[in-house]
């Protein structure tokens, strides 16, 4: 059920990063086997800073619900970040963060078509 967000300077394509992020949800096994539990969504910025030089950045924030342990919570953003690291991107600072949902305050409701 993750919700995979992905924040990013606008240079980059957002439509190269969301497959490997989705690849990299998949490959933790945390999820459903066939992916249909994984939202990812990207915002690019064009406004931004990064120090004092402005550089690329890819920033993924991966929302779950809670109960996870924390080593799986640090082989998820690990598998994430292995997954970006194939756009070989320079002075590009790549990262991930995993935050929990808690269960008891996570609605969800899905129309039928």
């Amino acid at each position: 059920m993750p919700h995979c967000i992905v924040e990013h300077s606008a240079s980059l394509d957002g439509e190269l990063i969301l497959p490997l992020v989705f690849s990299g949800a998949m490959k933790s096994a945390l999820f459903e086997t066939d992916g249909s539990d994984i939202k990812v969504r990207s915002i690019a910025y064009q406004n931004y800073l990064t120090g004092q030089e402005k550089s690329d950045f890819i920033h993924v924030i991966l929302k779950i619900l809670s109960g996870r342990t924390s080593d799986q919570k640090h082989m998820l953003s690990t598998t994430v970040l292995t997954q970006l690291q194939e756009l070989e991107l320079h002075d590009c600072s790549l990262t991930v963060e995993v935050i929990d949902i808690e269960r008891a305050s996570y609605s969800k409701l899905v129309h039928g078509k």
